[in-house]
């Protein structure tokens, strides 16, 4: 006995090292994430936006108390926040079950059967005697995990579920946005609605007018058809604005995780665009890196597939496990005498000689740990792109709104001025209703800015990467070894 202690002694001196296979995970310097340009400025720079922190609650920006109750119901309810937490929950349970590999593990177990055995398997020719034996037995053992396999495996399923913590929160940024964005078209669309309308009515009473003009002889009878013509170009616009207010409409109600055909009518009657109360907060590039969800979790995944290196390494080495077992075996009249009780403690060495398999599984998890360093580069462009791009659609589109304004500023002043020339008698109606059209279609594009501005706004703040934290206080940045590198800027 006291050999079998001195052996296990022996065999946990590498433990007490602290060896264990494979690399020690740290972000690769090469990363993309380390680069000057990546810990900057954002390239597109403009009024609207200011350089402070990103609120993490952005829709309450537009101080729309209908906007912020369906987001908070879109988060209590939205189906694919349903099938993240799940996932969340299967890797919680995936960390529990690998964690179970520093365990004290075991196992009982109990057997009976009433048994003759072969005379002539033993070369006798005498019946032998019937009889009922048992076997019963408790084993425990425990893996020393001297080369750190296990320990690497832990390592893995945690940054796994550190991942499936921020593939969560991704999908609470986009479903937040998506919410934002589906309330927006209704609005957009009813906005733009009513301004068609307006114009299909104007060139209603343009039609009338004309009709009564051409019975008097003033105008010749194709005018009527010239005006006709435009009252259906006009009124054309409507059906497919209608129906991209109700598709708006459903999907904003399966965002909440209901029917379609259950859409609150009344949004139908929102005709005001969503309006900013103030100007975005878009920060810089290293505040958007540490704050993007998919950022983290390719870089968790970076994390796990660097773990996976040091499994594989560990199998290159012996698996040495510490293990006892108790039992009784034999006739079941006899249990638990001394002629049926057995026992035994001790090491248990397994070995694989044909190394090529492991070394065949390292190759593998070093590719697929460079395949995730891509991936992370990927994520990291993408995100600066997405940014950049959403931040220069909003300046365009911010610029193209204010010439749509001045237009339909200077289309009612004409028309104004155009209703106190007819009035005073200086001109014909036909004339100020012409001017009442232009201005009308004035609004419309004005009103199709608008959706334009919207449709930008809320595409910055979806590239930003907010609102995963609203109803959670955990910290945005990096978990493990990564947290200190991405948290320090380069000199």
């Amino acid at each position: 006995m006291v050999k079998v202690v001195r052996l296990g002694l022996w065999l946990c001196l590498p433990l007490l090292s602290g060896c264990v296979a494979g690399p020690d995970y740290h972000l690769p310097k090469q990363a993309l994430v380390n680069a000057p340009t990546a810990n900057a400025a954002f390239a597109s720079r403009m009024e609207a936006t200011s350089a402070g922190e990103p609120q993490a609650d952005w829709w309450r920006l537009y101080d729309d108390a209908t906007l912020s109750r369906l987001v908070q119901q879109a988060l209590r309810a939205n189906t694919d926040l349903r099938i993240a937490e799940a996932n969340l929950e299967q890797a919680h349970a995936f960390l529990a079950e690998a964690e179970t590999g520093r365990q004290i593990n075991g196992s009982a177990a109990f057997e009976t059967s009433y048994v003759q055995q072969s005379a002539e398997a033993n070369l006798s020719h005498i019946k032998p005697p019937q009889h009922q034996i048992a076997n019963m037995g408790l084993a425990i053992n425990y893996d020393l995990d001297l080369f750190g396999g296990i320990a690497r495996g832990i390592e893995a399923a945690s940054a796994n579920d550190d991942a499936a913590i921020a593939a969560r929160d991704l999908v609470r940024v986009n479903v937040v946005a998506d919410t934002t964005r589906a309330y927006a078209d209704v609005c957009n669309a009813g906005n733009e609605l009513a301004s068609a309308k307006r114009t299909a009515a104007i060139q209603s009473r343009t039609i009338a007018l004309t009709r009564t003009m051409a019975i008097n002889g003033r105008v010749a009878s194709f005018d009527i058809d010239r005006e006709e013509s435009l009252y259906q170009q006009f009124k054309s616009q409507i059906p497919s604005l209608e129906a991209r207010q109700i598709n708006a409409a459903y999907r904003l109600t399966t965002l909440l995780g209901q029917l379609p055909e259950n859409y609150d009518r009344s949004m139908l009657e929102c005709r005001k665009p969503l309006e900013l109360v103030s100007k975005i907060l878009v920060g810089d590039a290293h505040s958007l890196l540490s704050r993007r969800p998919d950022v983290r979790a390719a870089e968790r995944q970076l994390a796990a597939s660097t773990a996976m290196v040091g499994v594989a390494t560990s199998e290159l080495y012996p698996d040495v496990k510490i293990g006892a077992s108790v039992g009784t075996q034999g006739a079941a009249t006899d249990l638990f005498g001394p002629l049926t009780n057995r026992f035994g403690v001790g090491p248990q060495i397994s070995w694989n000689i044909n190394q090529n398999v492991a070394r065949s599984r390292i190759a593998a998890a070093e590719a697929g740990s460079k395949a995730s360093l891509a991936k992370f580069d990927k994520t990291v462009l993408v995100a600066l792109r997405e940014i950049e791009s959403a931040l220069t659609n909003y300046s365009y589109s911010l610029a193209r709104l204010k010439n749509l304004r001045n237009a339909r500023d200077r289309a009612a002043k004409v028309a104004t001025d155009a209703q106190k020339l007819w009035q005073g008698g200086s001109t014909d109606a036909l004339t100020s209703l012409d001017a009442d059209r232009s201005l009308a279609a004035a609004e419309q594009a004005y009103a199709a800015g608008q959706t334009d501005v919207s449709r930008y706004q809320i595409a910055i703040f979806l590239a930003l990467g907010g609102g995963w934290q609203a109803d959670r206080a955990e910290n945005a940045h990096f978990s493990g070894n990564a947290a200190p590198r991405m948290q320090s800027r380069p000199g």
